[in-house]
């Protein structure tokens, strides 16, 4: 499918070219290559063909090489560098699309190839794919999920707010949160938030803001317009920056039914950027007659627990334990006197009964003393150099000494013969 071609006859110069070559022998391959390429251009530019893509090759070029095929034929296509940085969706084998360009001839392999400089997919929006695809591959990244979203703190000191200095957006933000809570610090960081190199403002702004110890929160988002107005929030540099941010982030962007992959990544979307203001701080007014509230229950509960304390306390002071404070102690000090006496006569029982048993042990001890044996005549002969008793007469010798002690007194003698 390709829009009207001229008529070849029109190109005069091609036609005075084939003419002089029919009445020589040949041409060149570059020559004929040339013209085929020359004819091929002027008729077949800016043209549009549908087909589906296959064979999609990405080289470090940052060219996109591809085939257009369809049930019986099949087109070789390139899309070069500075075009390609332009599709916001992804080119995949199997997609349908239709594509804009010129049909032209490389040269150097003799091969005709259609030049594209626009692409779209057929029957969906190339603006709707991308934000499809994206979308698809952040929530598969987990970069939707809600375990990794922040709260929002409940009244933050400062707040950053990344969007445009000149929109109603920023105008819609100051004056909600001006009118719920007035002494808030804002800090504004100017970007674009449409058009080329939007995205990079405002993912750059984000990494900034978070550069800084005193930044509560982050409002970032601007006013309604078409899905076109709202793309840069709808760029993967946008999302990264949004998830990686220490910082909580309200998404703010368009109206209720605008849906970005900012509003899906941020910790709290804000249907509006008037809503973003009522989400990021609560109604001072509010909040003052809560406390004033909470200051009167308060009260009256320390009124009520002081009375409650007050009544005990009366309660205490007029009963007899108070009344009669030293009759408990008299009671105890006399059952002490008591204990006293009843310990000194156990102990006075205990010692004499200890005292008996030892007389009767003494008086067995006397009765074994060696001493009354000696009282009663006998004697106890020891040997002299160890005072060891003697029993018989086994291992004495002439001229041992030996001692014996009587009851009073002793001798020591010297042994002048032995008798056994």
């Amino acid at each position: 499918m390709y829009d009207s071609v001229p008529d070849i006859d029109t190109n005069q110069e091609t036609q005075e070219v084939f003419h002089k070559r029919n009445t020589e022998t040949f041409f060149t391959v570059s020559e004929i290559t040339r013209q085929i390429r020359t004819s091929l251009e002027y008729n077949f530019s800016n043209i549009s063909i549908l087909g589906e893509i296959s064979n999609v090759r990405k080289p470090s070029s940052g060219h996109i090489y591809l085939t257009l095929k369809d049930k019986n034929s099949q087109l070789q296509a390139v899309v070069f560098r500075n075009v390609a940085n332009k599709i916001k969706f992804e080119l995949k084998d199997g997609m349908e699309v239709i594509t804009f360009g010129s049909v032209t001839v490389y040269e150097p392999r003799g091969q005709y190839q259609l030049i594209i400089n626009k692409v779209e997919p057929k029957g969906v929006g190339a603006l709707q794919l991308a934000f499809q695809q994206l979308k698809e591959k952040l929530e598969k990244e987990g970069l939707f999920d809600q375990t990794h979203k922040k709260p929002i703190p409940f009244i933050p000191q400062k707040i950053g707010i990344v969007t445009s200095p000149t929109g109603a957006a920023i105008k819609d933000i100051l004056n909600i949160i001006d009118r719920r809570f007035a002494n808030v610090e804002i800090l504004i960081y100017p970007v674009k938030v449409q058009g080329e190199g939007a995205a990079q403002e405002i993912a750059e702004a984000i990494t900034k803001l978070n550069t800084l110890t005193d930044i509560d929160v982050i409002i970032a988002g601007r006013g309604g317009g078409s899905l076109e107005d709202l793309w840069a929030f709808n760029e993967e540099i946008v999302a990264r920056s949004i998830y990686n941010s220490r910082i909580p982030i309200i998404s703010a962007v368009g109206h209720e039914i605008d849906i970005t992959i900012a509003d899906l990544v941020a910790d709290k979307r804000a249907l509006t950027p008037s809503e973003a203001g009522e989400l990021v701080v609560p109604r001072k007014d509010l909040l003052l007659d809560m406390l004033e509230k909470l200051e009167t229950r308060l009260l009256q509960s320390l009124t009520g627990k002081l009375r409650l304390s007050k009544d005990k306390l009366v309660r205490i002071t007029n009963s007899y334990a108070m009344r009669q404070p030293f009759d408990r102690l008299r009671r105890w000090q006399q059952r002490l006197d008591e204990f006293a006496q009843r310990l000194k006569l156990n102990i006075t029982h205990a010692l004499n009964t200890e005292r008996e048993k030892l007389s009767g042990i003494a008086g067995k001890l006397e009765s074994l003393s060696p001493l009354n044996v000696l009282k009663r005549g006998y004697t106890i002969t020891t040997r002299l150099e160890n005072n060891k008793s003697l029993r018989e007469v086994k291992g004495l010798n002439k001229e041992d000494k030996i001692k014996t002690s009587f009851s009073k007194g002793s001798v020591i003698s010297t042994i002048l013969f032995i008798e056994t």
